[in-house]
């Protein structure tokens, strides 16, 4: 046998008995004394909680028409494109998924519109990790916006 092959093997074989060897030092886990009691936003319970979930939706719903421009440009887009799909003379199950890819193109908006605030929230100075989740949050509309696109243009293809 060849000896750099059997000072490799001898390597490899004291590497993986030195780190599978039990550390005393590691802590064991302890539970989260996280307790959903002591949390003041969840205190409301049944209808209360059911209409303050539906108040801070239509707030965040609000918030977006008013601050994002690019929320109420692809807003006007499902105004334009759901009346499109349901005057279509097309199945049930496709027009479903021509307004079901807008809605989602929308819930992707508002949850990249969310991640920037967050991040804007954190700190305004430039970090390339607050760049990166932005710039991913931006990818994910724009995916959503070419599936649209390709669904829209696919069906209206096939019945006009």
């Amino acid at each position: 046998m060849n000896d750099s092959f059997y000072v490799t093997l001898t390597y490899l074989h004291n590497k993986i008995i030195v780190n599978n060897t039990k550390k005393p030092s590691m802590k064991k886990r302890t539970k989260s004394k996280y307790n959903v009691g002591e949390n003041p936003y969840k205190k409301s319970k049944g209808i209360k909680k059911v209409f303050f979930a539906f108040s801070n939706s239509f707030s965040g719903f609000s918030f977006a028409f008013k601050e994002e421009s690019a929320f109420r440009q692809e807003l006007f887009l499902s105004i334009v494109l759901i009346p499109l799909a349901l005057f279509l003379p097309a199945t049930f199950v496709e027009k479903i998924l021509m307004i079901g890819s807008i809605m989602m193109l929308l819930i992707v908006e508002l949850l990249n519109s969310s991640i920037e605030a967050v991040i804007d929230r954190i700190s305004l100075e430039h970090h390339d990790l607050s760049k990166k989740a932005k710039d991913l949050g931006s990818a994910a509309v724009f995916i959503s916006l070419m599936l649209v696109f390709i669904i829209y243009l696919t069906f209206i293809v096939k019945y006009c």
